[in-house]
């Protein structure tokens, strides 16, 4: 997923914003919740700059079709969207074989509600949300910790998870430990989360994955991951455009998982 517009930053630059400028997640999440958090956050960036109000958002066919029409001269909104690819069979590739893949491309084909005018139209209803909806959807298992260590709040163990009895926020943690097995941290062993955790690489991506599903689901927790992530950071040390890449995807994957119901989006 590499950003190939102008009018798109980085996903890292959108990461990084989210990390520490406080409640742009939450709004985000509010106005654009049908489509991803990375798509939400590129949506939010762009009305921002633009000074649009963030709404209910959709093609010019959809608005048509709903009986809005999107006003002369406003310019769409870019998202990201998957796209399927067939490759040819290669002479140069030793098995010739071809192959269907996908790839992300930049589009501008979206319209947010106030650059529309019609019929009014309802915001879209917010999902529930359910934790063990989500692991049973993840195929994560939550087990009793059995690490001895009192400043253990939690850990991943494969496709496990354990969260301390006394962790003061266990959602939290319960995000992190399954962000580390989304991101395939738990195929390097265990993964613990505790006060005296190092700071690596694995351990950011983790905590920024539940400060963007406790921003998400508007849950507390988020300044503590905050911190944490901003004090990992540090001069001249900014979070990867792959792992940030990675983050949007793990943390979408989440808060998917727990909802009700997800309805069909225009975008991804």
């Amino acid at each position: 997923m590499t950003p190939g517009t102008s009018s798109a930053p980085s996903f890292a630059d959108l990461l990084r914003s989210t990390v520490t400028e406080p409640g742009i997640l939450s709004a985000a999440y509010s106005a654009f919740h049908n489509y991803s958090i990375g798509n939400q956050l590129l949506a939010w960036s762009q009305c921002l700059a633009r000074g649009i109000q963030p709404g209910p958002m959709a093609t010019f066919p959809k608005w048509k079709q709903i009986g809005r029409y999107v006003r002369k001269g406003e310019r769409a909104i870019t998202l990201c969207q998957p796209v399927t690819v067939k490759r040819p069979a290669d002479a140069d590739d030793d098995d010739g074989e071809s192959g269907v893949y996908t790839r992300f491309v930049y589009r501008p084909h979206w319209f947010v509600i106030a650059q529309t005018d019609g019929q009014p139209v309802a915001d879209p209803p917010m999902p529930a949300w359910d934790t063990a909806r989500a692991l049973a959807a993840l195929n994560v298992a939550e087990i009793p910790l059995d690490e001895l260590d009192g400043n253990c709040l939690g850990y991943a163990r494969q496709r496990s998870i354990a969260i301390s009895p006394i962790n003061p926020m266990p959602h939290k943690t319960r995000f992190h430990e399954v962000a580390h097995v989304l991101l395939g941290h738990t195929g390097e062993g265990l993964q613990a989360d505790s006060e005296l955790t190092p700071r690596t690489l694995r351990e950011c991506e983790a905590e920024a994955v539940a400060l963007l599903c406790c921003a998400a689901l508007d849950l507390p927790g988020v300044e503590q991951c905050r911190g944490y992530i901003q004090n990992w950071w540090g001069a001249g040390n900014p979070i990867p455009e792959r792992s940030a890449q990675r983050v949007l995807k793990a943390a979408d994957q989440i808060v998917r998982a727990g909802r009700e119901s997800v309805p069909d989006r225009e975008g991804e």
